[in-house]
């Protein structure tokens, strides 16, 4: 049975009871590579994650999500109670104007389900074409643990919903962790979010497979290289044959 856990004005959140004791909780939003939002889809599958309710807001895009023929909420969350874990994943970029009620809104559901930790995978642009994980965290103690497994974000900012997530669990002394999957594109990239899956799978002995991951990155970029190849043909000007010459 479905009980309101959240409601105020502009945020609502309504799950069936959440079995698991003092869980970690995983949240992958829409943002730069998509790469949280790969990630997150990715665990949710090979953990066989069961759906237990959604966010909504008034301020979300008037949308409903497909899949295979069902209709879905874009902002939704799964737990699996063999591994103590939650996820929020959600199919829509959150607009700025609501960022900070999304984050509060959460975090004060997460502290009512005795939520431990939260850990926010997201992506950040780079020039570099290696894969690389950044990391951050609330506290030392957190920082202690991903610092050998990941490079650590020395300085700049985390934008969007998963910046204001991480203030809003700095503010509320919630214990969290930002893992960032470099990506030089706004495009999707898989490779980016099998990355950040695999240090998941090092800070809490999970065995997620990412070859699935690697083998749609694969197909990703022979498509985007047809695609590119195929512009180029089209914006190729046409030019007279010179070995013709009209005069001469």
């Amino acid at each position: 049975m479905a009980s309101t856990d959240y409601d105020n004005n502009n945020v609502k959140i309504i799950t069936t009871d959440i079995k698991s004791e003092n869980p970690i909780l995983v949240e992958g939003f829409p943002g730069i590579g998509l790469v949280g939002n790969i990630a997150s889809q990715q665990i949710i599958d090979e953990l066989k994650m069961e759906y237990m309710g959604s966010i909504n807001s008034r301020h979300f895009p008037p949308i409903a999500v497909l899949y295979e023929g069902l209709i879905n909420m874009p902002v939704r969350i799964y737990e699996s109670v063999e591994h103590n874990m939650v996820m929020v994943v959600s199919d829509i970029p959150i607009n700025p104007m609501i960022a900070y009620d999304i984050s509060k809104a959460l975090l004060e559901w997460a502290k009512s389900i005795n939520v431990k930790e939260i850990i926010s995978l997201a992506g950040i642009a780079t020039m570099s074409e290696d894969h690389k994980v950044f990391g951050a965290a609330t506290n030392l103690e957190m920082l202690e643990r991903i610092k050998d497994k990941v490079e650590l974000f020395q300085m700049g900012t985390i934008s969007g919903i998963s910046g204001s997530i991480m203030s809003e669990c700095f503010v509320s002394e919630m214990p969290a962790i930002s893992l960032l999957g470099s990506t030089m594109s706004q495009n999707p990239d898989p490779r980016a979010a099998a990355v950040v899956i695999d240090v998941l799978n090092l800070l809490y002995d999970f065995n997620i497979d990412t070859e699935g991951l690697i083998e749609q990155a694969e197909k990703i970029e022979i498509e985007m290289q047809r695609l590119a190849e195929d512009v180029r043909t089209t914006e190729q000007p046409t030019v007279p044959r010179k070995e013709f010459p009209m005069y001469g």
